[in-house]
């Protein structure tokens, strides 16, 4: 039997994401017991042209909840990008989920041969749902995610592979 595009995306999507809560909740009790500022871990960044931990969490978020609603076709909710920290980002986490969960299979039945067109700033990125999500939406998900992860280690998290993979 073929994989739905519904078991493609939401599951894997919600698993990613309860993977980078709880990196989060590590690196909170990081900063904790080194005595940091959680907002100097939140700004942190691999390089000074990246986006900081903060901005990953938001992407991260912005790429499931987007991916989700263009297979199902439904319009894309817009979110303002305003966390400043750990509690903030855990809450947008925690609602991006909530918003996966609303989702159905019946939604997204056909959407591998939909026509999707995402806009962005270097321009239009069309083809089928299919192609959407394996060579956009996972993809770019799972750079922020791992980025996000990336940060965290670089700053002495205690954070491994077994950490961002997940519970199964």
């Amino acid at each position: 039997m073929p994989i739905s595009m519904f078991q493609a995306s939401v599951p894997v999507l919600t698993r990613g994401l309860r993977s980078l809560s709880a990196i989060l909740e590590k690196a909170m009790a990081s900063a904790e017991a080194r005595k940091i500022d959680p907002t100097v871990l939140v700004g942190a960044r691999l390089s000074p042209d990246m986006f900081s931990l903060g901005r990953q969490v938001q992407i991260a978020s912005d790429t499931a909840k987007g991916a989700a609603a263009r297979l199902a076709a439904v319009e894309v909710p817009s979110w303002p990008d305003t966390e400043t920290n750990f509690a903030e980002l855990q809450a947008r986490i925690a609602k991006t989920i909530d918003y996966l969960a609303t989702f159905k299979a019946e939604q997204m039945d056909g959407a591998e041969d939909r026509a999707i067109t995402l806009k962005t700033a270097e321009g239009d990125i069309a083809g089928t749902g299919q192609s959407f999500l394996l060579n956009f939406a996972l993809p770019n998900f799972f750079f922020h995610l791992a980025t996000a992860y990336g940060i965290l280690r670089h700053n002495g998290v205690a954070v491994g592979k077994r950490d961002f993979l997940g519970a199964p």
